[in-house]
């Protein structure tokens, strides 16, 4: 039913016209909303709020798993995820998009895995699409790399937390790159991650520091921009047919030699 599919960030609820609620059963419960497809420049693309089309879902209970199982089953083998960052870095200002090539998971709690009755072990070592991320760097007006440090939320970092985090040479910090990119990559998807920075974390801010009206004022300001790349990179991206070593993850580890793991 489609080979692309959107993960929607904070403030970014709606993006297809015309577009079809399509309902997904999946193993681990509801995704955060049932999915929706349209099509953008002829190609097919579902669709889904991260958290909820209301915003209901917090960093920590997103249901990452029922999200891009949701996805796979549709048919999708392609996956854009933008979503909201803070800047550890004085020049990654408000507004400028970062298309990470790495990340680091400080996050918790949050179930890493879809195969739950497995010893499943994938690599991680570069955890984004190749393919994807080099379609949306030909686009112009992003930067081509850098590290998002993934905390587990609610609540922004300390002034400690952001100082640390900058230290180490990391380049942004958000809430929800981590486990999505380790189960898109388990479920043999294609995953790019595009970071649009909304604020300067803790640690380069005067005052009370990062705020959830901040972050919600420069996201709306942004996404028209987003609404426009996104648009422009959709038909560009490879065909699902196209193969990619994103989908051959599982097959690449014990599990999947001995076909103890069929992805469907």
């Amino acid at each position: 039913m489609a080979d692309i599919g959107v993960l929607g960030g904070s403030g970014f609820y709606s993006f297809l016209a015309d577009a079809r609620r399509v309902e997904v059963s999946t193993p681990f419960g509801p995704p955060s909303e049932p999915p929706v497809v349209g099509e953008v420049a002829g190609r097919s693309v579902a669709f889904i709020p991260r958290h909820g089309a209301d915003h209901r879902f917090p960093p920590h209970r997103v249901n990452y798993r029922a999200n891009l199982w949701a996805l796979r089953a549709l048919g999708v083998r392609q996956v854009l995820a933008p979503c909201a960052v803070g800047s550890l870095r004085p020049s990654l200002t408000p507004g400028t998009f970062l298309v990470p090539d790495q990340y680091v998971d400080r996050t918790w709690g949050r179930p890493q895995t879809v195969y739950d009755d497995a010893a499943v072990h994938t690599s991680a070592a570069d955890p984004y699409c190749p393919v994807g991320r080099a379609t949306i760097i030909a686009t112009g007006n992003v930067v081509p790399s850098g590290t998002m440090v993934v905390i587990n939320g609610p609540r922004f970092s300390t002034r400690a937390e952001s100082l640390w985090h900058a230290a180490q040479g990391w380049s942004v910090v958000g809430m929800t790159g981590a486990p999505e990119a380790a189960l898109a990559r388990e479920l043999g998807l294609c995953y790019t991650s595009l970071a649009v920075v909304t604020d300067h974390d803790a640690g380069f801010q005067q005052g009370e520091g990062v705020t959830e009206a901040e972050v919600y004022k420069v996201f709306a300001e942004s996404i028209d921009r987003l609404k426009s790349l996104l648009t422009q990179v959709i038909p560009r991206l490879p065909s699902s047919t196209t193969d990619c070593t994103c989908h051959h993850a599982v097959e690449s580890t014990d599990a999947g030699r001995r076909d103890e793991v069929v992805v469907r």
